[in-house]
């Protein structure tokens, strides 16, 4: 975890041991074969906030052979999903002000 501009950055993805790990809290990290489809839609909510990290996929950090499969496809995702996380924000502002104004009319 790091400061910066007053942000506390909460860290989502570890790698640690040759392992990789997940969390969804500031408390407790868990093995990233435990993660189940609550805890996924939970990250990808996280990543949509300003304050989610998570460590780059590294093939010789993780020596677990699962964890390497499911860290890597759960990194890019994420990754992919941050780089348009502007454009959703923008687009459901829209959509918001959108409904605001056309129910504020009635």
């Amino acid at each position: 975890m790091f400061i910066m501009k007053g942000v506390v950055h909460m860290k989502c993805l570890k790698i640690e041991n040759g392992k990789g790990f997940y969390r969804l809290d500031k408390e407790d990290w868990h093995p990233i074969d435990k993660l189940n489809k609550e805890d996924l839609l939970t990250l990808v909510n996280l990543s949509l906030t300003d304050d989610f990290e998570m460590d780059e996929f590294d093939k010789e950090k993780l020596e677990h052979k699962a964890h390497q499969v499911i860290y890597k496809n759960i990194f890019e995702k994420l990754s992919e999903l941050g780089k348009k996380k502007n454009r959703f924000k923008d687009e459901s502002e829209l959509l918001y002000k959108s409904a605001f104004e056309k129910y504020s009319r009635e």
